[in-house]
């Protein structure tokens, strides 16, 4: 192992119940007159998005709203974004909600000053540097899930609809200027929301602790992640007004984006072109792979992953920890294979040689622990159905 490394940590976080009020004097703060307010069409028929317009409203604060945000965002989703950004002479954006909208907000500040197509900056070697930086609007991001950490990230997730595959696009300022974390917002979060994006947390810390290289900060972040995620998705899950519960599943999620900076694996390489292709939720993908990663990986993960359960209270070392996510698996109805997943999925040869051709070159296959072989992606797909 190389003690050469890179680190980096998120932008300032206004945490706590009741917090998104202050979100009008963290637009003066960030410079942001004029705001465009990106959603996604579900929540933006919810309260929760009528009562923070209403704190900005009573501001006076001039904004328009954006919605048109697919699960899974795709290209046409971003140019139809820009064209209102533009059209509306916006300064700024706020991202507001789950990993699609935080992403896609975070896509159209960092585009609409671009005159390169996005796909010039994926997250490959230094290709963010191709960027007009100077012309990257800011960001203040609410998430309104405990999941993805978009909201201390420094990317966004896009999928190519010719090519039917997920990009990272990444530049350091896409990092959002300020992050309000209020666990209020989450309350009406409907279960199966919950239990997605806490597995997708849970993902995010997991896969990050495996990932080899040195980063101590991010392997200490990702474990108590995941003690947190253990202990009180449960409980979120059972009774969503579980303000403290709510609380730490944000603070979880938050912790899963800053740790995977370390990496992530096989879970997400093949959660991806699932995704892309059956536009299923992101997080119960992760959850339904898990447990195939985690015995793929385990000749080089196990003692990891053994002190890993002691620190979280787990007896049986690996296999007790296995157990421990199976049963969170069948607590929070997670589907148990592709065919739960996606009904009526018919697969065939093809498609699976498609989707393993894909899961080891997305970006994410690099950190898994043990190399992702299109051999082993294919076992692992199959274990999955």
């Amino acid at each position: 192992m190389t003690l050469t490394s890179k680190w980096n940590f998120p932008t300032t976080v206004l945490f706590g119940p009741g917090r998104v009020g202050e979100l009008p004097a963290v637009l003066a703060s960030a410079g942001i007159a004029r705001p465009l307010f990106v959603t996604d069409p579900g929540l933006a028929k919810l309260p929760v998005v009528a009562d923070t317009l209403a704190i900005l409203d009573k501001a006076g604060v001039e904004y328009a709203v954006f919605s048109d945000v697919r699960p899974n965002p795709v290209e046409s989703n971003l140019a139809a974004g820009i064209q209102a950004f533009k059209s509306g002479n916006h300064d700024g954006v706020i991202a507001f909600g789950g990993g699609s909208a935080l992403d896609l907000g975070k896509l159209v500040a960092f585009q609409a000053g671009q005159s390169r197509p996005i796909w010039d900056f994926e997250d490959v070697g230094d290709w963010w540097t191709r960027a007009d930086s100077a012309a990257i609007a800011p960001v203040i991001a609410v998430p309104t899930t405990a999941g993805t950490g978009s909201e201390v990230g420094r990317a966004g997730v896009l999928t190519n609809e010719v090519t039917h595959t997920k990009k990272v696009i990444f530049h350091p300022k896409m990092l959002p200027v300020t992050v309000i974390a209020d666990p209020e917002l989450t309350v009406g979060m409907p279960k199966m929301i919950t239990a997605g994006t806490g597995m997708d947390a849970l993902a995010h810390c997991l896969e990050a602790y495996c990932a080899p290289g040195y980063h101590p900060m991010a392997d200490g972040i990702a474990l108590e992640g995941i003690r947190l995620v253990l202990e009180n998705l449960p409980r979120a899950y059972a009774d969503g007004t579980d303000i403290e519960a709510r609380a730490h599943m944000m603070s979880a999620a938050a912790m899963g984006a800053t740790a995977f900076q370390k990496g992530l694996g096989a879970i997400h390489s093949l959660s991806h072109p699932i995704g892309a292709l059956y536009d299923t939720h992101h997080g119960m993908t992760n959850a339904l792979f898990m447990p195939y990663v985690l015995d793929f990986n385990r000749p080089v993960i196990e003692e990891r992953i053994e002190r890993l359960a002691a620190y979280c209270g787990i007896s049986g070392g690996f296999d007790g920890f296995r157990s421990k996510i199976m049963d969170l698996r069948t607590e929070l109805s997670v589907p148990s294979t592709l065919r739960d997943l996606i009904p009526g999925l018919r697969m065939d040869d093809a498609r699976r040689d498609l989707i393993a051709e894909m899961a080891i070159v997305d970006p994410t296959a690099g950190g898994n622990p043990v190399e992702l072989t299109k051999e082993a992606a294919l076992a692992l797909l199959e274990k999955s159905m």
